[in-house]
């Protein structure tokens, strides 16, 4: 599925609640009986979150944090964002990696750091919900529900609200 970029600075022409029903579709095609959930904080851990419960998966998701392994690490600090949290074993699991937007696969690597610090896991995978493009590391999403161009000038995030409902946050850099 693609969008159009945004018609206007901090309004985006995609409808962040019908790209989660097709990242629900696309997860169920990515499901084995013994794929765990892991989102990325903060917007994936809130995919995850979400999936868990429309899945009907016992227990809770994961939880990965880039903080630790970024490689500019030096010019954020460490964020505010949540923990990592990993309630099953990673060693030999299967796990699908949830993500808001991937854009320079930056944060994935972190992650992936992050995660393999806990244990080989057998396999991992990648769904997210919107793929930006401008890739400066070779990874790929193994699904994704939306891919956007957006300028370099400009970063997507998902937001949700009180009530758990998902919306986009686009914001000049």
């Amino acid at each position: 599925m693609s969008f159009p970029p945004p018609a206007a600075a901090g309004h985006l022409v995609l409808d962040a609640e019908a790209l989660y029903r097709e990242l629900l579709q696309g997860v169920r095609a990515l499901m084995a009986p013994a794929t765990r959930l892991a989102g990325i904080a903060s917007g994936g851990a809130w995919l995850a979150e979400r999936l868990q419960k429309d899945l009907g998966l016992p227990g809770a998701p994961g939880v990965l944090s880039s903080a630790l392994h970024r490689d500019d690490f030096a010019q954020r600090g460490l964020s505010a964002s949540a923990q990592t949290t990993l309630p099953f074993d990673v060693e030999g699991a299967d796990i699908l990696l949830l993500d808001d937007v991937l854009y320079t696969g930056r944060t994935l690597r972190a992650v992936l750091n992050e995660l393999f610090d806990y244990g080989r896991p057998a396999r991992v995978r990648l769904a997210v919900l919107v793929d930006r493009g401008g890739r400066e590391l070779p990874v790929q999403a193994d699904f994704a529900a939306a891919r956007v161009a957006l300028p370099p000038t400009q970063s997507l995030a998902l937001a949700r609200d009180a009530q758990g409902q998902f919306h986009f946050q686009i914001e000049e850099a």
